[in-house]
């Protein structure tokens, strides 16, 4: 339970305060009971990956989601992204269509973001852990507080960001943002219950327009092909 709920370094001191709170402790007892009776999803050692693959200091997009896919081999840490060889879930699949449209890029043949966290776009889901096949079951035990953090301790940076917020349960998020001196790109969410209202919402460029408008690079938003 402790390695599980050990945070990457350059989190660590960040969010000291968080882990030391009795609720986090309330948290890591939680999940590890989960796991001892059900399968849950994303794998042991993997809860944290969206924070291993994007140090605190390089964060330069924040992309919220809000619970880990909750299907076999799926979830990874990251919200919207897949492992290699898993197949692309449809949220995803309209992320891609949306990127094709935005800014012309290629839709790739798998779903697998690190190229996006490697340049600073934390993807970061509220709630970092699920039952399989059960939806939203590991809400409100805890997740929201912890992440709520992450993302008052990016606000809290004097380097600005872009935070993503899409569909209504992240647009709650926005009172922990300073949008003084950050920027917040908002729309629809890219579920298929909501795809009509993202797709034409041009958010890649938007984020890429704010990122130029700090003086800092633009994100390379092409995921290279895995086969041939």
């Amino acid at each position: 339970m402790e390695n599980e709920f050990e945070l990457p370094g350059s989190w660590r001191e960040v969010l000291a305060g968080e882990t030391q709170q009795p609720y986090f402790a309330e948290l890591a007892a939680f999940v590890a009971a989960q796991r001892a009776e059900h399968q849950v999803f994303p794998p042991r050692g993997q809860v944290f990956s969206a924070l291993s693959a994007t140090a605190y200091q390089d964060v330069r997009v924040l992309v919220l989601g809000q619970d880990p896919y909750h299907d076999d081999g799926q979830a990874h840490g990251m919200s919207f992204s897949v492992l290699p060889g898993t197949r692309i879930p449809p949220s995803l699949r309209n992320i891609y269509k949306e990127l094709a449209s935005d800014l012309g890029v290629p839709v790739p043949d798998n779903g697998y973001l690190m190229p996006w966290a490697e340049q600073g776009v934390l993807l970061l889901n509220a709630v970092l852990t699920v039952r399989a096949h059960e939806a939203n079951s590991h809400k409100g035990k805890g997740w929201e507080k912890f992440t709520d953090a992450v993302i008052k301790a990016v606000d809290a940076r004097e380097e600005p960001c872009v935070f993503v917020l899409w569909g209504g349960y992240a647009k709650k998020k926005l009172p922990l943002i300073d949008t003084s001196r950050h920027v917040v790109v908002q729309g629809a969410h890219p579920s298929p219950l909501s795809a009509k209202l993202f797709l034409g919402s041009k958010p890649f460029s938007q984020i890429n327009a704010a990122l130029e408008g700090f003086g800092r690079p633009p994100i390379d938003w092409a995921i290279p092909n895995l086969k041939g």
